[in-house]
C-alpha cells in the first residue's frame, strides 16, 4: 500500500505546483507558465535521478521506453497548457475540478493500451466522483439543468476535457515507459521516466517557445526567483506520481489523486479568498465518499 502516501504527497506537491503557476499567469503568458515546470523542474530531476542511479544502480532503457515517455510528455504539455487557460476563466479550485475529468480518460486508456484491470466499486467510485465534478463545475449562475448543460458544453468545460485528456494519456504513458524497463525497483524505473520526460518536455518547450512566442523565455528567466517554486514542486509532483504510478495502475492512483480538488480549496480558500459555493461544497462531499470507496476497495 506504499502507494497511497506516495499519491498523497504527489497531490500535495501538485497542488502548490498549480497555486506557484497560477501566480505567474498575470506576469506571463499560459505557455510561460507552463514552461516553468519544466524549465526549472529539469535540474531538480536530474539531482534526484543522480542519487538514485548512484545507490540503486542505472537502468537500460529501450525504443519503447522513448516512444512512451515523448507521447506522455507532450500530452503533459498539451494539458498544462490547458489548464493554465482554464484558470483564467474560472477560479483556482473549480479549475482543479474540471482538469480531474481526467479520471474516466485514464480508466479507459489503461483498459485498452496497458489491460489495466478495474474492479466494480472503483467503477462506482469514479461515477460517484464524476457526479461531484459535475457540480463543482457548475455555473454558479446557473439555475435550471438546461443552464447547467450548457455551461458544460461551454468553453471552460471544453479546456476541462482537453486537460483531463492529456493528463490521462501522459498518465498511461509514462506508466507504460516505467514498466517497459522491467527494473525491480519502481523508484529506479519512475527515476529514470521522471528525468527523461522532463528533459524532452524541456527541449521541446524551449523551441516551440522561441518560435510562438519570441521574448517570453527571457520573461521567465527574469522571473526565475518565482519560477523556482513551481519547477521544484513539479518535478517532485512528477517523482511521486511516477513512482505510484509503477506500483499500482494509473485509472487507481489518479482516482486517489482527486484528493487534490480538496487541497485546491484549501489553497482557494486561505490563498485567494475564493469562497465555494453550496454546490461546490456537495460536489466535493461527493468526492470524499469515492475516495473512501476507492480506499475501501484496495485497503480493506
Amino acid at each position: 500500500m506504499l502507494w497511497i502516501p506516495i499519491t498523497l504527497l504527489a497531490a500535495a506537491f501538485q497542488t502548490a505546483r498549480n497555486a506557484f503557476q497560477r501566480g505567474l499567469t498575470g506576469a506571463l503568458s499560459p505557455l510561460g507558465a507552463t514552461y516553468t515546470r519544466f524549465a526549472f523542474g529539469f535540474p531538480f530531476a536530474l539531482l534526484y535521478a543522480a542519487f538514485v542511479f548512484a545507490h540503486a544502480g542505472v537502468p537500460t532503457p529501450g525504443a519503447s521506453f522513448f516512444a512512451w515517455v515523448t507521447l506522455g510528455g507532450i500530452a503533459q504539455i498539451l494539458g498544462t497548457v490547458a489548464l493554465m487557460q482554464l484558470f483564467r476563466l474560472r477560479s483556482f479550485s473549480t479549475g482543479i475540478a474540471f482538469s480531474k475529468s481526467e479520471i474516466l480518460q485514464v480508466a479507459l486508456f489503461g483498459i485498452f493500451v496497458l489491460g489495466d484491470g478495474v474492479s466494480p466499486l472503483a467503477v462506482l467510485a469514479i461515477g460517484v466522483a464524476t457526479a461531484g465534478l459535475v457540480l463543482l463545475s457548475r455555473d454558479s449562475s446557473a439555475t435550471s439543468w438546461r443552464e447547467v448543460a450548457t455551461a458544460l458544453s461551454g468553453p471552460s468545460a471544453l479546456l476541462g476535457l482537453a486537460t483531463g485528456a492529456g493528463y490521462a494519456v501522459a498518465a498511461v504513458s509514462f506508466r507504460a515507459a516505467s514498466l517497459s524497463l522491467g527494473d525491480p525497483s519502481f523508484v529506479v524505473s519512475a527515476a529514470a521516466t521522471l528525468v527523461a520526460a522532463m528533459g524532452i518536455q524541456s527541449v521541446l518547450m524551449t523551441g516551440y517557445l522561441r518560435w510562438a512566442e519570441p521574448g517570453q523565455i527571457g520573461v521567465v528567466f527574469d522571473v526565475w526567483q518565482r519560477s523556482l517554486l513551481p519547477g521544484f514542486t513539479g518535478a517532485a509532483a512528477s517523482a511521486c506520481w511516477f513512482s505510484a504510478m509503477t506500483i499500482e495502475i494509473a485509472a487507481y492512483v489518479r482516482m486517489l489523486g482527486l484528493i487534490e480538488v480538496l487541497f485546491g480549496y484549501g489553497v482557494s480558500i486561505f490563498a485567494f479568498r475564493e469562497r465555494p459555493s453550496r454546490h461546490e461544497a456537495w460536489g466535493t462531499a461527493l468526492l470524499v465518499m469515492a475516495i473512501a470507496a476507492l480506499l475501501w476497495d484496495r485497503v480493506g
